[in-house]
């Protein structure tokens, strides 16, 4: 059947406006089909909303919390270092650059670059030797310098050490800091973490700076003279 349809003209507004008597039978046609509808609009938005990161901030902040107390008892001077490296089930990590690896690292010490740290990478290098059990020493660039050079810095071994920025106080006040401490952002930090994250917690990390010229180390590498 046709609907009716009624005209109501405003005086004010000079206009016409339409309503539409629909049947009760018509109705319910309208409303499921206008649910559908909006069904349908929903679940395309939700679809095409992009997948957040696996990134999670909170959680990484949570674990080097926990890693704090446990890195502090597991710092080692170099003649325990080396003691240790002697001990059945034992690793040397060396996780910089393969470049710098090459040039030259503690012999016997294997590679895995920091950047290719996964599960299945550290799993497949420590089931070599005893699992999540096996004992990892591990040390970077900033435990090493080189006594002969001016700059005290060995380039298989450059210190990774920020410039310390003027706080804004200074730098209103138009103030250089005449004496700041920079901020040393050694390797061996996020290594011992993302070790400890992946499930290998027995670590042990140099806490020397080391001469690369003290004869109690042994080097190997392109770098290093016969």
């Amino acid at each position: 059947m046709k609907n009716a349809f009624y005209q109501v003209r405003s005086s004010k507004l000079k206009a016409y406006v339409s309503f539409a008597i629909i049947k009760p039978s018509n109705m319910k046609n309208i409303i499921m089909s206008f649910s559908a509808a909006i069904l349908f609009l929903s679940c395309n938005a939700q679809a095409q909303q992009p997948a957040p990161s696996l990134v999670d901030y909170t959680s990484y902040e949570q674990l080097v919390a926990e890693v704090k107390s446990h890195r502090a008892a597991r710092l080692l001077p170099l003649q325990q270092f080396l003691a240790k490296r002697n001990e059945a089930n034992t690793i040397v990590l060396d996780t910089r650059l393969k470049e710098m690896y090459d040039r030259k690292h503690i012999a016997g010490a294997v590679h895995l670059n920091f950047s290719d740290f996964t599960q299945q990478n550290l799993d497949d290098i420590m089931s070599r030797y005893s699992g999540n059990q096996t004992q990892i020493l591990i040390y970077c660039n900033n435990n090493f310098k080189d006594s002969t050079k001016l700059n005290l810095q060995d380039r298989a071994f450059i210190s990774k050490v920020a410039r310390p920025l003027p706080s804004k106080k200074l730098m209103d006040k138009n103030i250089e800091p005449i004496k700041a401490k920079p901020l040393t952002l050694a390797l061996n930090i996020p290594t011992y973490i993302n070790l400890y994250g992946y499930g290998y917690m027995n670590v042990y990390e140099l806490s020397e700076l080391v001469d690369v010229n003290d004869s109690r180390i042994r080097f190997e590498g392109t770098d290093v003279s016969n």
